[in-house]
């Protein structure tokens, strides 16, 4: 059972920083895409960053780029992402996404097979 479990989300501050991690139950995590989502109440779930298995390449939404660092450390079955110079919209529910297959779309909610429950990032103007 491949399970993500999200944790570092909380209350900062507007240009403050916050370290999302994600832990990821199962053997072949090495061979796991991975990704971060996002969904602000009232809006559709949105693409934030993604990383390549081996953590090669990575993708950002244009909104992060420069703000956002996805990184991952496949001997901790983990991914991160890193933010900072946080924004009140920023705030949302953010999830940690995967999928077993290094292929199609980094971009698109439909394309993860894998999903964690969650984790609120609050950011307060």
């Amino acid at each position: 059972q491949v399970q993500p479990v999200e944790s570092g989300g909380g209350l900062v501050q507007a240009g403050g920083s916050l370290r999302l991690s994600c832990v990821v139950s199962g053997r072949t995590f090495s061979n796991y895409v991975m990704a971060w989502f996002r969904q602000a109440p009232g809006k559709e779930r949105e693409f934030v960053a993604a990383i390549s298995s081996r953590g090669g390449r990575t993708y950002y939404a244009d909104s992060v780029k420069g703000l956002f660092t996805i990184s991952r450390d496949n001997a901790k079955n983990t991914v991160y992402l890193q933010m900072n110079s946080l924004k009140p919209e920023d705030t949302a529910v953010y999830y940690c996404a995967g999928k077993s297959w290094d292929s199609g779309s980094y971009y698109d909610t439909e394309e993860y097979t894998y999903w964690g429950q969650g984790t609120q990032v609050t950011v307060s103007s």
